[in-house]
């Protein structure tokens, strides 16, 4: 997929085709700005896909327990991104702090994802997230009176289907449990991407959203204090979920969102489940079955065919005058 090109890059806003033009870097390096933009996007993706691997790593092998997995993560989190926002930025913003409610989005995302994990396979754990995440921003658009084209209904159907699919009884039908809580936090998650949406700094907001997470933390460290349970290989693990995987991958993913569309970015977040499931037959021998295959195919196809077809559609629609 490219990422940059010598034309005007075409973005989707709203109705309608803005052109962003050029830049000198373009036109001075456009394979090495190429080149710089994919690794950049790779690595954020990666780094999305491993908090799943992580994630399902550390609870599966009984190295920690969710509540402590969910709160070191978020702990570690604060700390990695205020840092990173001295190193690149120097003094802190004033003008972007987050919100109460972005914060408790947070919280709760990161809350149920730890504990669907007790339940889910890693590739299965990522595909309901996704599809939650995806099913959600789109619901919304439609409640707020923003129609869909036909091919986008269509996209809809099939990824229902798909999921309708993966959750029908069989030997190898996910936790309800699991489902829920994922789902769940791909709700929350999603909620958490449109209540960002406008900000001038993600950054410094996504840092001070983990940081009004923290009385929220406390709450349920109360919570779950008969049950904490904690190793040193499960508390490594929540931390480098917390500071690579999560603090340093927003940074990377908000850097690599100058330089991509919209669409282009929605498109390449499609690699995160099947990314995510290779990380869990490579590192805890997971078995990828033919119902998580397909199942895969046709909730990611029907988002692709949501994502694109509007591009497509409106790009073959003339110019108003």
């Amino acid at each position: 997929m490219s990422f940059r090109g010598n034309s005007p890059k075409r973005v989707v806003s709203g109705h309608r085709l803005l052109y962003r033009p050029e830049t000198d870097l373009d036109k001075l390096n456009p394979w090495k700005t190429e080149l710089k933009v994919f690794l950049l996007t790779s690595s954020a993706l990666t780094a999305f896909a491993a908090n799943s691997v992580l994630c399902r790593f550390a609870l599966g092998a009984g190295s920690i327990d969710a509540a402590g997995f969910t709160s070191i993560r978020l702990i570690s989190g604060v700390v990695a991104l205020f840092l990173i926002l001295l190193i690149r930025s120097g003094p802190l913003p004033t003008s972007s702090k987050g919100s109460w409610s972005a914060g408790f989005m947070l919280f709760l995302y990161a809350v149920t994802f730890s504990y669907a994990y007790l339940e889910l396979d890693t590739g299965i754990g990522a595909l309901i997230l996704f599809g939650s995440v995806q099913t959600t921003i789109i619901g919304i658009s439609i409640a707020r009176g923003n129609k869909l084209l036909s091919v986008e209904w269509i996209g809809m159907v099939i990824s229902f289907a798909g999921l309708v699919y993966l959750l029908f009884p069989g030997v190898s039908t996910p936790s309800i449990a699991g489902f829920l809580l994922m789902s769940t936090a791909g709700a929350a998650w999603g909620l958490y991407t449109l209540l960002g949406r406008g900000s001038k700094n993600p950054l410094a907001d996504t840092a001070y959203n983990f940081l009004r997470s923290m009385p929220l933390i406390v709450v349920i460290a109360i919570i779950a204090f008969d049950n904490v349970h904690l190793t040193t290989s499960g508390v490594i693990l929540a931390i480098v979920s917390g500071t690579v995987t999560s603090g340093l991958g927003y940074t990377i993913w908000y850097s690599a969102l100058k330089n991509i569309s919209a669409t282009q970015a929605a498109v390449s977040q499609l690699a995160v489940p099947v990314i995510a499931a290779l990380g869990g037959v490579v590192f805890m021998t997971e078995v990828i079955t033919l119902r998580l295959t397909v199942a895969a195919a046709m909730i990611l196809g029907g988002i692709f065919l949501v994502v694109v077809g509007r591009v497509v559609f409106m790009a073959k629609e003339p110019p108003k005058a």
